[in-house]
């Protein structure tokens, strides 16, 4: 493999996860077990309409628990969300039993995460004190609140994860504020949750989840339990991502892409990632990409950019998913998996080029600098600056 130094490793997760249709249900009994009053962070306007939070509020209460909600998001955090919410939480006298309860996509979970940490560290002015490589570089010294995360969309696997991703256009950025201690005590996973997501959303996160997966198997930091799980995910994943796209009530498609999520989740926050999700920040902050678009124009490019540094890689992922004769010459099996994603992403309507998202060529300088982060850290191929401009410039 890739990672060619000794067998040693840690392995993050979730204390406890809850997988199955229907198990939303359980929310109270399970928030019980975290605390008594929980500080709701929701990221659907489509599920407040459909009373699914009415449900879940009405679990908590069932249950003797006080759900104080706290904030609504659309759209992927910024700095200045973090810091509201987080001061809105502080104002309400912080006691023990607190806790935080995510329901929503990656945006919520996020910034559900983030405002855990920032609530119980107010060393600093602003979350971008926190964050990677941005302002003062402070370390979370303190134990954040409890949070439980319950998905509504099957791509960033951000109820497993210990990183929150957090934004900023003037001036832009998107970093990452990452500890250990930001991995949720628990992630409820419904995935009934995730029927109403619309087809091209269902496209988008399921790419994304479909990214981290590859990415984590053959980054440089990665490590054999993620590994087994990448393959198990994308086993789910590649079948099913286009019968989620084309039948978003399929109970079967809807469960394997909730399952393979949270697989990669616990991939990415232990192996990393690599080139697609160096990139996709940059292309957030400087062309409001949305992140998982971003990340599905990126794995076709990423996949052909380090074909030859991981060939063995790939002919080992042809093998297990597409059933391509380990005999096979290596070149061969690599063409097939890139061709197989290839079809794959033509098929649930990934744009293959930057253009069709509104990215400019002007733009391309900003980009490139933009994605030298955490995740660019762990591709297997050392890309130069003029190297990553010439792969962007063929795409645009």
């Amino acid at each position: 493999m890739q990672n060619d130094h000794p067998l040693r490793y840690d392995f993050v997760s979730p204390q406890r996860i809850v997988f199955g249709w229907g198990r939303r249900r359980e929310v109270g009994t399970l928030a019980g077990s975290v605390g008594r009053r929980a500080f709701l962070i929701s990221g659907s306007r489509t599920l407040d309409e459909q009373g699914m939070l009415e449900e879940i509020t009405k679990s908590l209460r069932a249950e003797s628990i006080d759900p104080i909600p706290t904030g609504m998001i659309s759209r992927e955090p910024e700095i200045r969300d973090v810091d509201r919410v987080a001061d809105q939480i502080r104002g309400l006298q912080i006691r023990p039993g607190d806790f935080v309860l995510a329901v929503g996509g990656g945006a919520a979970i996020d910034l559900a995460k983030a405002v855990a940490a920032m609530a119980t560290n107010p060393e600093g002015q602003t979350v971008k004190d926190y964050l990677e490589n941005v302002g003062r570089n402070l370390k979370i010294i303190h134990p954040p609140l409890p949070v439980l995360a319950m998905p509504t969309t099957a791509g960033t696997g951000a109820e497993a994860t210990k990183n929150a991703v957090i934004s900023c256009y003037d001036p832009p950025l998107k970093k990452s504020l990452r500890n250990d201690l930001l991995v949720p005590r628990i992630a409820l996973v419904d995935p009934e949750l995730t029927i109403s997501m619309p087809p091209d959303l269902t496209a988008a996160t399921g790419m994304d989840a479909i990214t981290q997966l590859i990415e984590s198997f053959v980054s440089r930091k990665a490590q054999p339990i993620p590994q087994a799980l990448a393959v198990q995910g994308l086993k789910l994943a590649i079948p099913a991502v286009a019968e989620a796209v084309e039948d978003g009530t399929s109970r079967e498609a809807r469960e394997k892409m909730a399952h393979a999520a949270l697989l990669s989740g616990m991939c990415l926050a232990n192996s990393g990632l690599g080139m697609a999700h160096g990139v996709a920040p940059a292309l957030g902050v400087h062309c409001r990409v949305t992140h998982g678009q971003a990340c599905a124009v990126m794995l076709p490019v990423a996949l052909r950019a380090n074909r030859y540094v991981c060939r063995a890689e790939f002919a080992q992922l042809a093998h297990l998913l597409f059933g391509k004769d380990p005999s096979t010459a290596p070149d061969e099996a690599v063409d097939m998996l890139i061709a197989e994603i290839d079809r794959l992403c033509d098929r649930v309507g990934v744009p293959r080029r930057l253009s069709q998202l509104g990215v400019r060529a002007e733009q391309i300088p900003d980009i490139v600098a933009s994605s030298r982060g955490s995740s660019m850290s762990g591709n297997p191929r050392e890309l130069s600056d003029d190297e990553l401009t010439g792969l962007l410039k063929e795409i645009l």
